[in-house]
């Protein structure tokens, strides 16, 4: 499993993007869960069989499909027990604007299931195996910043949006907007020493039926959402590579070093240090 990287990546200070091939094989353990980036994000899968879920709703994955979620916005993934491999790259909220892609902002303002015309499948998948190796070699380079805007443009110009499954985008389901002050507490700062009883008290629901709410709406306990809000935001502190794991450990509030460690490997089958020396070395063999 050397080729797998666990989401969340941590785009590096100054970079204005940063791309990885993922692959699992069949039956490598895989998790994902409602949760939302600082970035954009694509997708490009090349063998998948699962659903997006997403603000519009959900649809149905097949391979060589694309997934855009913009910064912020809640998403997740449900993917059966094939093998299964996709490029994922994320880039900087400001990049559309601030290189002349301003045409493809409404197509690019909220989530969005794409598809390719056969003709153009090559093309994409050409383009990203470009940068990708382009990336390794220099992100900052001319090259993987021409590659980059000729992916997000033969992308826009070419993908087709993918009917969604016949459900409510998540904004229409019953309840939605009762959790949008915690959900935004969220998204606006770290939140990590939000009790249940304090989350519903935001949301002026009982703890009871805001926990009912909540796990009808985000498909888990508002506690498990709590807990992989962390064990993510610690894995983009340990990218970073400036904290020890017990200062993360602390400044996300668990009850010790140990419990920390022990969740973090229970949620992406590495320990911290394990996961912060391969962020490391990931980091150095693209230089």
């Amino acid at each position: 499993m050397k080729d797998v990287y666990c989401e969340p990546f941590c785009i590096e200070k100054g970079h204005q993007f940063e791309i990885h091939h993922v692959s699992y094989k069949a039956h490598d353990p895989y998790s994902c869960y409602f949760h939302f980036h600082e970035v954009h994000e694509f997708i490009l899968f090349d063998d998948i069989d699962g659903d997006y879920f997403y603000s519009q709703g959900r649809s149905k994955l097949a391979n060589d499909d694309i997934v855009f979620t913009p910064a912020l916005e809640n998403h997740d993934f449900e993917v059966s027990n094939a093998a299964k491999s996709w490029y994922i790259l994320q880039v900087e909220p400001g990049y559309f604007q601030a290189n002349g892609l301003d045409q493809w902002q409404l197509l690019f303002k909220q989530g969005v299931h794409l598809r390719l015309p056969q003709q153009h499948i090559a093309e994409v998948k050409q383009l990203a195996r470009w940068l990708l190796e382009s990336y390794q070699q220099d992100p900052l380079s001319e090259k993987s910043t021409t590659l980059l805007k000729l992916l997000i443009i033969w992308i826009a110009e070419h993908g087709q949006p993918v009917k969604r499954d016949v459900i409510a985008p998540m904004h229409h389901i019953a309840g939605f907007d009762k959790l949008k002050p915690v959900m935004l507490k969220f998204q606006q700062d770290s939140a990590t020493y939000l009790s249940m009883t304090e989350a519903a008290a935001m949301c002026h629901l009982s703890a009871s039926h805001f926990s009912r709410l909540f796990k009808k709406i985000y498909r888990l306990s508002f506690s498990e959402y709590l807990l992989r809000y962390k064990l993510y935001k610690a894995a983009r502190l340990l990218s970073s590579g400036h904290q020890s794991i017990g200062d993360i450990s602390d400044a996300l509030n668990f009850s010790s070093t140990s419990h920390f460690i022990a969740q973090f490997k229970k949620q992406f089958s590495v320990t911290p240090l394990q996961y912060q020396k391969k962020i490391q070395m990931r980091l150095s063999d693209s230089k």
